[in-house]
Order: structure tokens, then sequence, then C-alpha cells
């Protein structure tokens, strides 16, 4: 018997990504990129794991497949507190980007998680942070021309000045 929910979730992927490929090929190239290069992907991805439900058994599926636990040898209290770190970091770029903006959260949050999280040396921690500056800047300002708005501290300071 074919596993229903991975059926059911690859059939829904499927259809959901053929439709925003289909959707985005009536879009200018630069709006288009991004659903395509990401929707092709999914759709092969999931019409694989679409056909491994549909043909494979249960029995023949066991030995192969194990559920995937993280860090079961830590106590729990180690956990949750690696937990809500890494979820501090996450909501911390999301209220930095709010606050300055993408051009300036980025290379801010790179060096900020390099120098305190991973405790590395200043010169690493400043060529890693002008890479994903330039890594950034060079794709999405000038090879995709992508406008990034304002965040609000500029806004602000706009507001106030004139």
């Amino acid at each position: 018997m074919p596993r229903k929910t991975s059926l059911l979730l690859s059939l829904a992927l499927m259809i959901v990504s053929a439709w925003a490929i289909i959707t985005a090929k009536a879009w200018p190239w630069k709006a288009a990129l991004f659903p395509i290069v990401i929707g092709i992907p999914v759709l092969c991805l999931a019409g694989v794991e679409f056909l491994l439900s549909l043909v494979g058994s249960q029995s023949k599926l066991k030995g192969q497949f194990m559920d995937f636990q993280l860090s079961e040898h830590l106590p729990k209290e180690v956990i949750r507190k690696r937990t809500l770190k890494i979820l501090s970091w996450i909501f911390g770029f999301f209220f930095v980007i709010m606050l300055v903006g993408f051009p300036i959260a980025v290379p801010l949050f790179v060096f900020l998680y390099l120098k305190i999280e991973g405790r590395e040396g200043w010169m690493l921690s400043s060529v890693l942070t002008l890479m994903a500056w330039g890594f950034f800047y060079g794709l999405f300002t000038r090879l995709l021309n992508l406008p990034f708005p304002d965040g609000s501290i500029v806004e602000w300071i706009r507001r106030l000045g004139g």
C-alpha cells in the first residue's frame, strides 16, 4: 500500500510548482526567474517522490528510512537553549531588516553572527562579510537590478529631515 501522506504531499507540490512555472512564463524575465528556477527542481523532485510513493510498498521501504532526530543524547535543557538561541538570531535578522533594510542588514548579520556565535577573528569575519556583501550587491543590485525598500530608520530620518 503506498504511503498516502507522502503521495498526497508530493502531488500537491507537483501541482503548485507546475502552476508557478506556467504562470511565471507570462511574466517579464526578471520577475519570472525566481519561480521558474525554484519551480522546475521542486516539480522534478516531487515527481520522483510521487513515483516512489506510488510503486514502493511499506514493507520494502521500512528498512530504508528512519525518523530524523536531532541531539537525542543531549539533555532537553541544552536542546531548548540552542533552539531559543537560533530562533533569536533568525528573529533578530528579520527585525534588523525592518529597521535598516536588506543591503545593510545582510553584512551586519553576517559579521555579528561570525563574531558572536562563531567566535571568529576580526580578519576572517571582515573578509567573509565583504564577500557576502559583494555577492548580495552584485547579484541583487547590479545583475538583477532589484530595488530594496529602505528600513524604518531611514524613513524616520527622511521624515525628520525633510
